[in-house]
C-alpha cells in the first residue's frame, strides 16, 4: 500500500509517518510538507509543496490513500492565510485525490468541528458539525466537514474517514506547540506541577486532549480498517475540567467569569503578549464532550497514554525546549531565546 500523507512534518504528521513506516501493510510513504525535514524514515519519500498552489495530481496518482494533515493555527492575525491552506487547500486535495483515483481519503478533524454542546454528558459524531462561530479555527474545521459532505455524495466510490481528536499533546511536540499557543513570553520555569499556583475555573472550561502517538494509531487503524467510513471522536481520559486540572498540576481552581477569561484572552493577544485570538476561548467552553465508543468498539483504538500523561508530557517538554526534527517542531525555528517569534510579530507568523 502507498500512502501519502500531506502536514506530514507537524505534531501528528511525524508520529503517523514513524508509524506508517514500520507499518507491514504500508510498502511507500510519500511526506508532503511546505519545507522539507531532516527526518530520515523507511519506505519513505518526502516531496516539498503548498497545497494551496502546488500541482497535486502528480503527487497524489499511484496511492492508495491519502491522509490530510496539512493546517495553519497561524498567523492567528491574518484569516485570509489561514483560510487559504485550511479551506481552499482542503479542497484542492480532496478534488485531487478524486482526479488521481485515490481510494481512500483520511481528514484531521477536530473536536473544534462540533456545535455548542454539553460538558455534562458525552455525545457521539451525530452532534452537529457547524463550528463555533468566534473561532477562525472552528469556523475553518466546520467549513472543511461541510465540504466533505458534498464531496462524500459526488464520490461514493471514496472511503472516506474524519476524525475528530481532543488537544493533540506530547513532548515532541512541546516546542511547535508553544510557538503557536503559548508564544515567546511565557516563563519556562514557572512549568512544573506545583510551581503553577492557580488555574481559571469555569463550569465550562472542560476539555479532552489524546497523546500524539495514540492519535497516529487512531489513523493506522482507520487506514487499514476497509470497513472504516465516517466520523470517529478521538480522545484519552480523563476530562480535564478545572478540578482534574488542578490535581495534576497541583494548582488551586479560582472561579473566573467567562467575560473575563475572554477579556483577558483578547487584551493580551491584541497588545501582541501571546499569539491565540481569543476564540480559542469561545472554542474550549463552546464544544461538547466526545464520546470515543465508536472509536473503541468499531477500529480497537485503546489509547496508552492518559489525557493526565499527555498533558504532563507536554509541559515538561516545553520547560525543556524539547522539540522535534522538523521545521514546525525543531525549537530552532524560534531563533536563540524565541527572538524570531518577537521580530516577526507575535501571531503574525506560520513558521
Amino acid at each position: 500500500m502507498r500512502v501519502t500523507v500531506t502536514g506530514a512534518t507537524g505534531n501528528v504528521g511525524t508520529a503517523l509517518m514513524r508509524r506508517l513506516a514500520a507499518e507491514p501493510a504500508v510498502t511507500e510513504l510519500i511526506g508532503i510538507a511546505r519545507r522539507r525535514p531532516e527526518l530520515t524514515l523507511p519506505k519513505t519519500r518526502w516531496e516539498t509543496a503548498d497545497v494551496t498552489t502546488a500541482d497535486l495530481v502528480p503527487l497524489l496518482r499511484g496511492s492508495d490513500a491519502v491522509v490530510h494533515l496539512a493546517w495553519l493555527i497561524q498567523p492567528s492575525r491574518h484569516e485570509s492565510v489561514t483560510r487559504e491552506t485550511n479551506v481552499d487547500g482542503s479542497r484542492r486535495v480532496f478534488e485531487a485525490a478524486a482526479k488521481a483515483a485515490v481510494p481512500r481519503i483520511l481528514y484531521a478533524s477536530s473536536v473544534g468541528a462540533y456545535s455548542e454542546g454539553p460538558k455534562d454528558r458525552a455525545v457521539d459524531e451525530s452532534w452537529p458539525a457547524g463550528g463555533i462561530p468566534s473561532s477562525f479555527y472552528s469556523r475553518h474545521k466546520a467549513a472543511v466537514e461541510a465540504m466533505l459532505d458534498t464531496f462524500e455524495r459526488a464520490h461514493p466510490e471514496l472511503r472516506i474517514v474524519r476524525l475528530r481528536k481532543g488537544l493533540i499533546f506530547g513532548r515532541e511536540a512541546a516546542s511547535g506547540i508553544r510557538r503557536l499557543f503559548a508564544g515567546p513570553f511565557l516563563p519556562s520555569f514557572l512549568l512544573r506541577p506545583g510551581l503553577i499556583p492557580v488555574i481559571p475555573a469555569h463550569d465550562r472550561l472542560v476539555f479532552q486532549a489524546v497523546h500524539r502517538d495514540d492519535a497516529a494509531e487512531a489513523y493506522r487503524l482507520a487506514l487499514l480498517d476497509d470497513d472504516a467510513r465516517g466520523a470517529y471522536n478521538v480522545a484519552a481520559g480523563p476530562v480535564l475540567d478545572p478540578a482534574e486540572l488542578g490535581r495534576i498540576l497541583g494548582a488551586r481552581p479560582v472561579p473566573i467569569p467567562r467575560a473575563l477569561l475572554r477579556g483577558a484572552a483578547a487584551a493580551t493577544w491584541w497588545a501582541h503578549l501571546q499569539p491565540t485570538e481569543p476564540g480559542w476561548v469561545d472554542l474550549g467552553l463552546g464544544v461538547p464532550v466526545m464520546s470515543t465508543e465508536r472509536v473503541r468498539t468499531e477500529l480497537g483504538w485503546t489509547p496508552r497514554h492518559t489525557a493526565a500523561e499527555a498533558l504532563l508530557e507536554l509541559i515538561d517538554g516545553m520547560r525543556e525546549g524539547a522539540g522535534g526534527p522538523t521545521p514546525p517542531l525543531d525549537p530552532a525555528t524560534s531563533g536563540p531565546a524565541r527572538v524570531r517569534e518577537v521580530l516577526t510579530g507575535v501571531g503574525h507568523t506560520s513558521k
